[in-house]
């Protein structure tokens, strides 16, 4: 347990972002992952339409700093990407 008071602070602002930080990374995996299964269902239309919810989600885990800005726009270019060759295949 923090002995001083400022590790007293250190340690309820560490379990504050902690509820954040889960919030955000459940609704970033939850967002792919869902996308990721329509894709894989060939519901491309579905899957389109889900993509601003995909891009807004990761776009809040970058704002807070959950994510990096380049990891955000590497995971909306795969993610594109992956919808794109599947809208080729098809």
């Amino acid at each position: 347990m923090p002995i001083t008071s400022s590790a007293k602070k250190a340690l309820r602002v560490a379990s504050k972002k902690k509820i954040f930080n889960t919030r955000r990374s459940n609704a970033v995996d939850g967002a792919l992952k869902s996308i990721k299964k329509l894709i894989k269902e060939n519901k491309i239309k579905e899957a389109e339409k889900m993509l601003p919810e995909v891009y807004t989600a990761i776009d809040k885990a970058v704002k807070i700093k959950y994510l990096k800005k380049n990891t955000g726009a590497r995971y909306k270019s795969r993610i594109t990407l992956f919808l794109n060759k599947s809208k080729a295949k098809k």
